[in-house]
């Protein structure tokens, strides 16, 4: 099994992801989804977090080898960039998405220097507009942003669009679609689900 497949069923597992086709839940935003994903629950085990890991180092070695700097975005790609910038022997740092408004009003936590080449951790890609906000705000330091790698991504046409305006590439481990067919293969949802699934990740995009 690959790693994209494996990590989804790891996922649902876990419940870290839930699929609901019949009874939609009411994201933060007031949209109603058929899934909720939360990916701080994969803190509380050892073992599917030492996979994420080691996946997002085997993606940033082949995709980004010159990476001098690990950023994990606040707060949930905080732990992911710890425990991956631990195995690179490399910095980190964090990104909050504005500034603290008390202190030395920090937006970057931690040290990076102008010109250092920087990899965004993130824990989720929906419409990718909060792993931008990190993008922007690390290029306004100075720092060269390489890329983002995320656990997982709900493959939308707009987050798509948005990145790569801004010239911004991501990469993630596993995927909404990929979900979709782990799950049915698990029996977590049946067949005739799977239509309204993709339905509803179509009309979102």
């Amino acid at each position: 099994m690959t790693l994209e497949g494996k990590l989804a069923k790891d996922l649902l597992a876990i419940q870290a992801v839930a699929l609901r086709p019949n009874d939609y839940f009411t994201w933060t935003s007031g949209i109603k989804s058929p899934i909720y994903c939360d990916n701080r629950i994969t803190m509380s085990y050892p073992s599917i977090r030492r996979e994420i890991a080691a996946g997002m180092v085997e993606v940033i070695k082949e995709k980004y080898p010159a990476v001098e700097v690990i950023a994990g975005t606040a707060t949930a790609g905080i732990p992911h960039a710890a425990w991956v910038s631990e195995l690179l022997d490399l910095p980190m740092i964090y990104v909050r998405d504005s500034a603290k408004k008390h202190g030395k009003t920090n937006q970057i936590e931690g040290r990076v220097l102008e010109g250092q080449k920087v990899v965004i951790i993130e824990d989720l890609i929906s419409t990718g507009l909060s792993s931008l906000k990190v993008a922007k705000a690390l290029r306004e330091a100075g720092a060269e942003v390489l890329g983002v790698v995320a656990i997982f991504s709900y493959e939308l046409t707009k987050a798509h669009e948005a990145f790569s305006q801004a010239g911004v590439e991501y990469i993630t481990l596993t995927n909404y679609p990929v979900l979709v067919k782990e799950a049915v293969d698990s029996e977590y949802i049946h067949q005739e689900d799977v239509e309204k699934l993709l339905e509803w990740r179509n009309q979102l995009s």
